[in-house]
């Protein structure tokens, strides 16, 4: 592994589970609150529509093709992550077509999510002009981020669900609406950012 794809794919990684990303933690942890561990190949699905989404906005907003405001961006990041957790309160059963339908969310809103990531990357990139393999490091190392948070969210789900006896769809209303709630609150603050703006 190259010096520098090693240190992008480790900012990546890094970048996700630190506490400046608990806004995407948050995401992922709505994406997979609905999921045991038995679930995990449906999961690994899911977060990679969620990494191709945010991928092909990294690349497009890297190479300057596609610009929005930050602003704008940071506030809708939480406006998906509640609608995602509301998604998983009202749904009753993991049917194909739900399971589906989460995989769209995952990819369209990991659109959104990629033009926040791409602030951050274009910082580091410069003017450099190969920004190949800093895109495929970083998205690499985003992935192993994202499935560590997954596996933590899987991990829990396990213990609570099988050891304690709480029922998986009350886990999961639990969860989803503890992530509503710092949600709406994230876009309350975020809003107010905006409009002051």
């Amino acid at each position: 592994m190259s010096t520098e794809f090693g240190m992008y794919f480790q900012m990546g990684w890094q970048h996700i589970i630190a506490w400046d990303g608990y806004d995407h933690i948050l995401f992922i942890m709505a994406l997979s609150a609905i999921y045991m561990l038995q679930d995990w190949r449906k999961v690994l699905v899911l977060v990679t529509a969620f990494t191709i989404g945010h991928a092909i906005t990294l690349v497009l907003s890297v190479a300057n093709v596609v610009y929005i405001q930050s602003s704008l961006i940071e506030l809708l990041i939480p406006i998906t992550i509640w609608i995602t957790a509301l998604f998983n309160m009202f749904k009753k059963e993991l049917s194909p077509q739900r399971v589906q339908l989460n995989y769209l969310f995952a990819l369209f809103f990991g659109l959104v999510h990629g033009m926040a990531f791409s602030a951050y990357l274009k910082s580091l990139i410069g003017t450099q002009e190969n920004i190949l393999t800093p895109l495929l490091a970083f998205n690499l190392g985003l992935e192993v981020g994202q499935m560590m948070v997954v596996a933590g969210v899987l991990l829990l789900a396990g213990i609570i669900v099988n050891v304690t006896g709480v029922k998986r769809r009350d886990w999961n209303i639990y969860l989803s609406a503890a992530i509503f709630g710092v949600a709406v609150l994230i876009t309350i603050e975020r809003c107010k950012e905006f409009i002051t703006k």
